[in-house]
């Protein structure tokens, strides 16, 4: 822990900074400390000294969605969860079939490339993009463009979704539903979702982590079929686990935990109080992963392809959504 905790404490820092701003100026103080991690990558700049610190924020981020299981209810998940998982397997399907279209038909780009995107879209952005790579045996070059196309997005969506939702009067629910089905990367939904209110939040990480779940499967089947043409690669039942997002099952045990009555209020107060200094420290770390000098390298096609299937994702989600809700 040494050598991590300069960067560590940078992030202790900005949380708590965050926490004051968004109190003084009433802005969530969720998007406020991605704006400071933002300003601390692109503007004061990061020494190598606090980078091992810093990147652990992912870990916060999956501990604190651990731990929000405890305010959750299998009761809550249940009253619209059928459905839900319904459509989630519907949208990502059409994502990954609908961006592979677009980027070999469409754009001509290769193969290997059009699947990278696909996933970042259709699964959990750069997570997805970087566990396909691997199974389909990707160049460098086409993981760095396809990482980059999907920060790009994310960075995006940080801004537009809670003005889309206000300007909609979305409901805590569908709001919470729509960014977990259409944005990309897990960190910004957490942090759309609960800028708007705490239930938009909940949902938004119960889809979202949904989606991620799916993430094996995919992974298994990508690798599949690039070893059936020719692209030898890993295929196995063992990938499935390999590729799972571990934090999920914490998570869904602390939701079984909290629906038989385990936590007092005053337990889940506490705890709702420890996962959000936990997404504070986490979005700080996210906000330095937002670089300018990498979106500004991020190619044009690459990007219309991911513009144009998540213009498609977002709008037929929200459809359903609305029709659904």
């Amino acid at each position: 822990m040494g050598p991590r905790l300069p960067g560590v404490a940078v992030l202790c820092g900005g949380a708590v900074l965050a926490w004051g701003l968004s109190v003084s100026v009433g802005v969530n103080h969720l998007l406020v400390a991605i704006a400071i991690g933002f300003v601390l990558a692109n503007i004061v700049g990061i020494s190598d000294w606090f980078r091992p610190g810093i990147r652990t924020h992912k870990l916060w981020l999956a501990t604190g969605i651990v731990l929000m299981g405890a305010s959750v209810t299998l009761e809550t998940v249940l009253e619209a969860g059928g459905v839900v998982l319904v459509v989630i397997f519907a949208v990502v399907g059409f994502a990954i079939v609908f961006v592979e279209f677009l980027s070999r038909v469409v754009f001509g780009l290769t193969d290997r490339f059009g699947s990278l995107l696909a996933a970042g879209t259709g699964i959990c952005g750069v997570s997805a993009v970087v566990a396909v790579a691997g199974a389909i045996r990707a160049r460098e070059d086409q993981i760095a463009y396809a990482a980059a196309t999907v920060l790009l997005f994310d960075a995006i969506t940080l801004v537009v979704y809670p003005i889309v939702g206000d300007l909609l009067g979305l409901s805590d629910t569908v709001f919470g539903i729509w960014a977990g089905l259409s944005m990309f990367s897990t960190g910004p939904v957490v942090a759309v979702g609960f800028a708007h209110s705490e239930l938009a939040g909940q949902w938004a990480t119960i889809t979202k982590l949904t989606r991620n779940a799916l993430i094996g499967l995919v992974v298994l089947v990508y690798a599949s079929y690039y070893t059936q043409t020719g692209a030898a690669s890993r295929s196995s039942a063992r990938m499935l686990w390999e590729e799972f997002p571990k934090f999920v099952a914490g998570f869904l045990a602390l939701v079984v935990l909290a629906s038989a009555g385990v936590f007092s209020p005053a337990q889940q107060a506490s705890i709702e109080n420890a996962y959000n200094w936990l997404f504070l420290l986490a979005f700080v770390g996210l906000g330095t992963e937002i670089q300018l000098t990498d979106l500004r390298n991020t190619g044009l096609e690459p990007a219309l392809v991911v513009l144009i299937g998540f213009l498609a994702v977002s709008t037929l989600s929200l459809a359903l959504l609305t029709v659904l809700f």
